[in-house]
C-alpha cells in the first residue's frame, strides 16, 4: 500500500507541475476609432487599451476606455478573416455603460479560434448609442 501512495503522490506532482508551467501568452491592442466618413465624426470619439491572456485555452480580456460621445452600449469580441478586416461576434464582452468605464470576459476557445488567435484575426468593439455599428475597436496582437 504504501508504494502505491508514492505513486499517486508522484502523479498529483506531475500534474500540479504540468498545470503550473502551463504557459501564457499575452496580446494586446489600443483601442480607436472605428473607420468613419465625415457625417460619422459627430458621433464617434474616444481611446482606450485592452489586453488578453490566453492560458491553455481560456482567453481572459480586460480594456479601459473613455472620450466616448455617448454611453457604451455593447462590447464585443470579433473574428475576422484576417488583420483589419471585420468579421462576426465570436463573443460577448461586459462593459461599463458610460462614455468612460471598463471592458471584460472570459471565454474557453476552439482549437480553430486558437489558430485564429495566434493570426491576429480576433478584435474587440465597442458600440456606444450614438454609434450603434461601432465606436471604438482594436486588433488583438501578440
Amino acid at each position: 500500500m504504501n508504494q502505491k501512495m508514492k505513486v499517486m503522490a508522484a502523479g498529483l506532482v506531475c500534474l500540479a507541475l504540468s498545470l503550473f508551467a502551463q504557459t501564457q501568452e499575452k496580446y494586446k491592442t489600443r483601442l480607436s476609432p472605428v473607420s468613419m466618413d465625415a457625417s460619422m465624426r459627430a458621433n464617434i470619439a474616444g481611446l482606450g487599451a485592452a489586453s488578453a491572456v490566453l492560458t491553455g485555452a481560456k482567453l481572459t480580456v480586460t480594456g479601459s476606455f473613455e472620450g466616448l460621445r455617448s454611453p457604451a452600449t455593447i462590447a464585443q469580441l470579433h473574428e475576422g478573416r484576417g488583420t483589419g478586416v471585420r468579421g462576426p461576434v465570436a463573443f460577448d464582452l461586459t462593459v461599463t455603460k458610460a462614455t468612460s468605464g471598463t471592458i471584460e470576459g472570459s471565454f474557453d476557445l476552439s482549437p480553430e479560434q486558437l489558430e485564429d488567435l495566434k493570426k491576429n484575426r480576433f478584435y474587440v468593439q465597442i458600440h456606444s448609442e450614438k454609434a450603434p455599428d461601432g465606436n471604438l475597436w482594436g486588433w488583438l496582437m501578440h
